[in-house]
């Protein structure tokens, strides 16, 4: 009889804990979306020269996961463009960034070598339609609303 009740006292322990687990464990699915990321703001760059000159333009145009993502390789967030620009020939970008603040950027620079002058460069960075930063300069320019 001793046999019997170990027995069944054991057969009920772990029923009563294979039920438990079973009617607590959350329940996987594979079509679950994935949960909402930040809200992206629209982040527009533009650049311009004060007469018509060939330009390196370089621009984030993503951001990273992780910022060790980006200390890797920079140059994966960040494009060049190599364009004429001129004051009536502005380049103008359209990005979404989820943290502006701490991604936005756009930096122009002569495109010729560093011997020939110069017209001057002027952008503007803008967030939700508002301009946060405008910069000029008589080599290159950077608008950023981090300190680089």
């Amino acid at each position: 009889m001793h046999y019997r009740t170990r027995h069944t006292l054991a057969f009920t322990t772990v029923t009563a804990l294979a039920a438990g687990a079973i009617a607590t464990a959350a329940p996987a699915f594979a079509d679950d979306p994935e949960p909402p990321g930040p809200p992206l703001h629209h982040v527009q760059y533009t650049v311009t020269a004060d007469a018509p000159y060939w330009a390196h333009i370089y621009y984030r145009d993503s951001e990273p996961a992780i910022f060790s993502d980006y200390s890797h390789n920079p140059y994966q967030f960040s494009p060049r463009a190599d364009v004429d620009i001129a004051p009536d020939r502005p380049w103008v970008f359209d990005a979404m960034l989820a943290d502006p603040d701490l991604w936005a950027m756009v930096l122009v620079q002569s495109g010729e070598s560093p011997n020939f002058p110069t017209p001057g460069f002027n952008c503007k960075l803008a967030v939700d339609g508002v301009v946060v930063k405008t910069n000029s300069g008589p080599k290159g320019a950077l608008c950023s609303i981090r300190n680089w």
